[in-house]
């Protein structure tokens, strides 16, 4: 039974070493060499230019993260107390805007925030502009119109996994603690959060990583004025400024740093659930 189930593992160990090993190894190749493929560090070493780059892209994702679990969680938590039936038609609401396309998403974002949009034209036919003295409010090209776009797209992202934790979780743990004279606030603040924890750092991790690699959104809603590590790598590929070694550099460099964030969470998430079990 054991190399039959090894025999199956064959085409999935092919595609990740296709996939995944062999584009990581090139990226290294590339990080560390010239343009002649000589060994060198100075690809790292320029890249203290964007510095300000790095940060706008961590802080943005770390918003829409922040953004997407305050607003996920308590819909996640509503979900799971209601019933079955409920369940299902909040799912397809939910799951609705996925089936259309990413980048049409984004472009309906684009006619709504621009500066004669339907909310400035919202805020003109009620008064707010002539209120205000303005002719429109600037949203697009600014870092909350990104911000909002990555919640838009990954909030679903976030309140799945955390559902798919709490809708399982056994109500007699819970029947327990308010046995025991729990309050509210205490059943959740000692039970629940701490058995939903995983579902929060796996929703954490689906938003906070396309965040902070997306293009497509700072691009269209930044105006090109919010750059960011997605932005800056496909310059470096596809751009004027062709330096695929640079590119391969950042983007190692930004694999790494969120490879370190994701084990950080993960450890962080592994003590919480030891100290649930004390």
């Amino acid at each position: 039974m054991r190399n039959k189930l090894s025999g199956f593992a064959v085409p999935y160990v092919i595609w990740m070493a296709l996939m995944v090993v062999i584009p990581i190894l090139i990226m290294v190749v590339y990080a560390f060499t010239t343009a002649e493929f000589e060994g060198t560090l100075e690809n790292f070493s320029e890249m203290g230019v964007y510095a300000s780059v790095f940060v706008r892209s961590f802080r943005l994702a770390l918003i829409a993260t922040l953004v997407c679990l305050l607003i996920g969680y308590p819909v996640s938590c509503w979900m799971a107390r209601e019933g079955p039936g409920f369940q299902r038609v909040a799912m397809a609401l939910i799951m609705l805007p996925m089936w259309m396309n990413f980048l049409l998403r984004t472009y309906s974002w684009m006619s709504i925030l621009e500066n004669n949009g339907l909310l400035n034209q919202l805020f003109r036919a009620v008064g707010l502009l002539d209120l205000l003295g303005v002719d429109y409010i600037p949203m697009i090209g600014t870092s909350g119109a990104v911000v909002l776009g990555m919640v838009y797209n990954y909030l679903p992202f976030m309140i799945l996994p955390i559902y798919s934790v709490i809708v399982k979780l056994d109500h007699s743990l819970l029947e327990a603690a308010r046995d025991l004279g729990a309050d509210s606030a205490r059943v959740f603040r000692r039970v629940i959060l701490p058995l939903s924890l995983p579902g929060v750092l796996s929703g954490v991790t689906m938003v906070f990583v396309p965040s902070v690699s997306t293009f497509a959104i700072s691009r269209l809603l930044g105006g090109g004025t919010q750059l960011m590590l997605g932005d800056l790598i496909e310059q470096q590929f596809l751009g004027g400024a062709y330096d695929p070694h640079l590119g391969a550099a950042i983007s190692m460099v930004m694999m790494v740093i969120v490879v370190v964030c994701m084990v950080v969470m993960n450890h962080f998430g592994e003590g919480e659930e030891q100290a649930v079990m004390l």
